[in-house]
């Protein structure tokens, strides 16, 4: 059974969702999403009344359609060799390499946690999420996103958590509704926070993080 999810992105900073190099990937962040989550389910990520350029409400940031579900492991050992800007550098001068969202590494068996956006206070949230969410079928906005048609406020909330099952009755509106913007798919902004690197240097928790519950 084909659902959307929707939730508010407080701080939108490029890396949940990782939108970049023609692929829009969830590894981080949204456990309850993460480990539900299946095949054609949609994935929509709202702006936030206190978004750091403005108030975003009622504004879609992102939308992927899902089209691969990994586990945090297998997607460790793909990312080495077909998305190898995943894994990230945070010494690299290239922004979307530093915000790669593979940040555990599971080659020597128990996950270790790599330099990233992600600090240890979110380790067992992460993990928790057990899996990547994976799309080439997306629509990323970013510090460009768009206003939402009134008929699709009812997806809205300003509360922590994610709505699903109250979404059922609005998922064929919106699916026709982005798709009728004949907008080609993938990156069409740029994040609407970027993280700065020289006070980020201990990596430390992610302020976008937060409590998961479904409604």
């Amino acid at each position: 059974m084909s659902r959307l999810f929707s939730y508010t992105i407080p701080i939108d900073d490029g890396s949940a969702p990782n939108p970049f190099k023609g692929m829009c990937s969830l590894a981080i962040c949204k456990p309850g999403i993460r480990r539900v989550a299946k095949k054609d389910n949609w994935i929509v990520g709202l702006g936030s009344k206190n978004a750091p350029s403005g108030d975003l409400s009622r504004h879609l940031v992102y939308a992927m359609k899902v089209e691969r579900v990994l586990s945090l492991k297998k997607y460790d050992e793909y990312a080495a060799e077909k998305w190898p800007d995943r894994i990230p550098n945070t010494n690299s001068p290239d922004l979307t390499e530093r915000l790669g969202d593979c940040i555990y590494d599971f080659s020597k068996g128990d996950p270790v946690q790599r330099a990233s956006v992600h600090g240890s206070p979110n380790v067992t949230r992460d993990l928790s999420g057990e899996n990547v969410l994976l799309s080439w079928d997306f629509y990323y906005f970013g510090n460009r996103a768009i206003p939402l048609p009134n008929r699709l406020f009812p997806i809205c909330h300003q509360t922590q958590g994610h709505r699903s099952k109250a979404n059922a009755e609005y998922l064929a509106l919106f699916e026709s509704w982005i798709r009728s913007l004949k907008l080609s798919t993938g990156q069409h902004g740029w994040p609407d926070f970027i993280v700065n690197w020289d006070s980020h240097a201990t990596h430390g928790a992610c302020s976008g993080c937060e409590d998961d519950e479904e409604c």
